[in-house]
């Protein structure tokens, strides 16, 4: 069975592997990807990921949503994914791109059956469309999983937050309060996704793999830098291999609420007994998606 899929995304260089990883997927249709300012600027993210569905060979509609958060200034992360937001890599001049905050809403109203929703970036487009029609959101969205947040494991932008929760704490807590049966994939499964500097280097059976090499060779810069680690955590590509192979993520039940203030706590996601209820990843066979980044997408 197929599974329809929309994918909001911000590429960055892990979004870049999830979402080689789905076009590379028959058992996923993916309607369209939406995209949102986060890793990088809007324009530079709507190239980027124009980009990695032509390199994919791939025919799926790519549409600009969200410029900035709800309330926050823009702040994107060029010390880890690099000015163009796909770190060494090749890629076009950026085109103008009209920016619509409601470009999730409309994906999702202009077809027909349930859709599986995955968010690889800040929740703000996602939180509009909620905002602007819950009743369709509900209605259409069968599944969601986001990668965003952290329970146990270390933010990584404060001590305690994560980034796309920490771009936009209010979309975060928009999305949570809404009740979509949301799948949180956070910090605490994704650090375990890992490709060694070796593993990276030794991309080169194609020039899809060198101009992977060339992402990636950027990450593991900053990893090294600021991680202390010869290598580099591949975060959403976990959601993608969740699809793919159920049993890879495991989850549990658990009352979370968001903080709205500033500080290392912005973003911060606490677990909570009177918090809202929702369903947390706290078990991980990275393994699988490692297997299937191998097989489906290096080296083809």
């Amino acid at each position: 069975m197929t599974t329809e899929l929309i994918i909001d995304t911000d590429p960055g260089i892990d979004d870049c592997l999830g979402l080689l990883l789905a076009l590379a997927s028959p058992e996923l249709h993916v309607h369209a990807i939406v995209t949102v300012y986060g890793n990088t600027t809007l324009e530079y993210a709507t190239r980027n990921a124009s980009e990695i569905v032509r390199r994919a060979g791939a025919s799926v509609p790519v549409v600009a949503g969200s410029p900035a958060p709800l309330e926050r200034p823009l702040v994107t992360a060029v010390e880890t994914h690099g000015e163009s937001g796909l770190g060494y890599a090749s890629v076009p001049a950026p085109k103008p791109v009209g920016p619509d905050p409601e470009a999730l809403l409309k994906v999702v109203a202009s077809l027909e059956d349930p859709i599986t929703l995955v968010t690889l970036g800040p929740l703000t487009n996602l939180a509009v469309a909620i905002e602007a029609d819950p009743t369709l959101m509900r209605m259409r969205i069968r599944r969601h999983l986001a990668m965003a947040g952290n329970l146990a494991a270390r933010g990584n932008t404060t001590p305690h937050g994560e980034f796309n929760c920490w771009c936009d704490p209010e979309a975060t807590d928009r999305v949570l309060r809404a009740h979509l049966g949301t799948q949180w994939v956070g910090l605490d499964v994704t650090r375990q996704l890992l490709l060694t500097a070796e593993e990276v280097e030794r991309l080169d059976q194609t020039e899809r793999d060198r101009w992977l090499r060339d992402a990636l060779r950027f990450y593991v810069e900053f990893h090294r830098d600021f991680e202390g680690f010869d290598g580099c955590v591949i975060n959403d590509p976990l959601l993608i291999a969740q699809l793919l192979t159920p049993g890879t993520l495991s989850f549990k039940e658990v009352g979370v609420r968001v903080h709205l203030g500033e500080g290392d706590d912005r973003g911060r996601i606490v677990a909570e007994d009177d918090g809202t209820p929702t369903a947390f990843a706290t078990g991980v066979r990275p393994e699988h998606a490692v297997e299937l980044l191998r097989s489906r997408v290096f080296g083809h």
